[in-house]
């Protein structure tokens, strides 16, 4: 057995509705090269101070007691996971974590060409993403960066190093991008990629409203009218639904937030850049793991700091409108 593998279920992340979670998304930093509108507040965003970040010891610290409680699965984000500094140290002690089976990344691009390999070579095996336009203008107005090179040549280099999952990450906006779904799926085509199309999310001051959202529905409407597709069989506690793509090797899924609520099979918890755990993207009470660890708090201390946030997690999210209108950090300042 590889140490990689679990020995039988030793699932202690149970919540009040019986869900067991098992995936953990850890931000390594607020900041971001970019500026993209649905993510960053237009004002109101403090950048914390290096100090009120968890450093690389913290961070493996509190990674390895949420694996030891039943996490299979890390993702890291940010803001920009690749402007940390000698993030792949912090890769290559992760995914020495026994127990950890999957070390994914979430990423904009902007520095992939020069941290693919190191990032690969360092236990990086599913990397997602962010990207909302194929075309450079319009790419530089949502991202308020004259950043489509970088990121072309950021997706080249992944899919030369060859990682074994490449996602394409795609909100998806009325008004802004929706008439870029065939360009999307014309770009993946011929390429080892799943292409997924995200219903436009709100957070605080990011110019959502509901007549912006586009649907799942009306996506896959207006995909099947020019393309055939076929939904594949999932995990349970998948955010998106995935489908086929008949005669390509790219694939399409669609995240969908919005219109079909997945909290039912939600198997997620969020750590932040400054170390608080968060039970639902959505809700916003949150508790400092990082106070705990710098008061000498033990192991077990986390443990249970981490059980009380997951027995105050809801059901499910409210409507999307409540969401708006609620007092919640902004995306980046959550972890995308």
């Amino acid at each position: 057995m590889s140490k990689h593998q679990n020995k039988g279920n030793r699932n202690r992340l149970i919540d009040g509705f019986g869900r067991e979670h098992s995936y953990l998304r850890i931000s390594v930093t607020d900041r971001c090269n970019l500026r993209c509108f649905y993510c960053m507040p237009h004002e109101g965003i403090e950048w914390l101070d290096k100090s009120k970040l968890l450093n690389f010891d913290e961070i493996e610290r509190l990674a390895r007691v949420f694996v030891s409680m039943g996490v299979e699965k890390i993702r890291l984000t940010g803001g920009e996971p690749l402007v940390r500094k000698e993030l792949p140290r912090l890769v290559e002690r992760l995914s020495a974590i026994e127990g950890l089976k999957y070390l994914s990344m979430t990423t904009n691009a902007m520095l992939l060409e020069q941290y693919a390999e190191a990032i690969a070579e360092a236990g990086i095996t599913h990397l997602n993403i962010s990207l909302d336009s194929l075309k450079p203008d319009r790419l530089e107005k949502i991202t308020g960066r004259d950043c489509f090179d970088p990121v072309m040549k950021g997706i080249g280099k992944a899919l030369a190093v060859g990682f074994p999952s490449i996602k394409l990450n795609v909100v998806m906006i009325a008004g802004v991008n929706e008439d870029e779904l065939f360009d999307f799926i014309e770009f993946v085509k011929d390429k080892p990629v799943n292409v997924r199309f995200i219903e436009f999310m709100p957070f605080r001051n990011n110019d959502w409203n509901i007549e912006r959202v586009l649907s799942y529905k009306e996506m896959l409407e207006r995909i099947e009218t020019r393309y055939s597709l076929s939904p594949l069989k999932a995990e349970p506690s998948a955010v998106a639904k995935d489908y086929a793509l008949t005669g390509a090797k790219g694939t399409v899924s669609f995240v969908t937030s919005m219109s079909d609520s997945f909290c039912g099979s939600c198997n997620r918890l969020r750590l932040t850049s400054d170390g608080s755990i968060k039970s639902c993207l959505f809700y916003p009470a949150e508790v400092s793991l990082r106070d705990a660890i710098r008061e000498g708090g033990s192991d077990k201390k986390i443990e249970d700091l981490i059980q009380y946030c997951l027995g105050k997690k809801p059901e499910a999210h409210p409507p999307a409108e409540e969401i708006a209108a609620a007092e919640n950090r902004a995306m980046i300042e959550i972890g995308g």
